[in-house]
């Protein structure tokens, strides 16, 4: 027996039910795209994936809403893709901001190339840059975190009291504990704000991070009769104050 393949029953209702079908998906991801924008626009912090499916979620229970919410059961896959989406739309369309993913998520942010102008509406006074030292005393936190003082100081040769302050007080390091060594000296790390300050999501983000850690960095030799548990850091031998 011959079969013959008709397209009777692939006929021009089936092509339409099929591109309807396209075009509501289309509609769909479309339509959740402005709605992510809206709430990217409107955030005063970065939002999550999951902060963002919240809040389309949410909707549902909105008495003022002037319709039924659509997007009930939107997904955090969905969410996902669809700022995929609109962070290749703002770039195609060379708009002049652009969707960074952060360390704590999502936000839309000004192109750096427009700064200059930008600028202009906050005539605050910029604050000082970090010195050579500093930055030098960062990258050393920043990639063998937690450390300590004495440890960084090892590492530079000089005394860096002054140094380490000023990073504390920019929000860049903080204390995290202490060390379990004799003396118990307390242990710095980087902050949440170091990430966002140099547009990192993670610390492994970091050149070379890996690499680096293995690398064997002098560290302080503990000193007979020094360490107070209960007190502050005494200063490291043969070091001397940063200029």
């Amino acid at each position: 027996m011959v079969m013959v393949h008709t397209t009777e029953s692939v006929g021009p209702n089936f092509e339409c039910e099929v591109l309807r079908s396209a075009q509501d998906d289309m509609h769909f991801v479309m339509s959740l795209s402005r709605v992510i924008e809206a709430l990217l626009f409107s955030a005063q912090k970065p939002l999550s994936v999951r902060e963002i499916a919240t809040a389309i979620k949410g909707a549902e229970d909105d008495p003022a809403a002037a319709r039924p919410n659509e997007f009930s059961r939107v997904r955090e896959t969905e969410v996902a893709a669809a700022l995929e989406q609109l962070k290749i739309e703002y770039i195609e369309q060379h708009r002049a901001f652009q969707l960074m993913e952060k360390a704590e998520g999502w936000q839309l942010a000004t192109d750096p190339q427009y700064a200059q102008w930008v600028r202009q509406l906050f005539p605050a006074p910029k604050p000082a840059r970090l010195s050579a030292p500093a930055l030098e005393t960062l990258a050393i936190i920043a990639y063998r975190q937690p450390i300590t003082r004495a440890d960084v100081e090892a590492v530079r040769g000089v005394n860096i009291d002054g140094v380490l302050q000023t990073l504390i007080e920019r929000g860049l390091v903080k204390i995290t504990g202490r060390s379990e060594i004799p003396g118990r000296p307390l242990l710095y790390e980087t902050t949440q704000f170091f990430l966002d300050h140099f547009g990192l999501r993670s610390l492994e983000e970091l050149p070379n991070v890996e690499e680096l850690r293995k690398q064997n960095l002098p560290v302080a030799r503990p000193v007979a009769g020094i360490g107070n548990a209960g007190g502050p850091e005494s200063p490291t031998p043969a070091t001397a104050p940063e200029s």
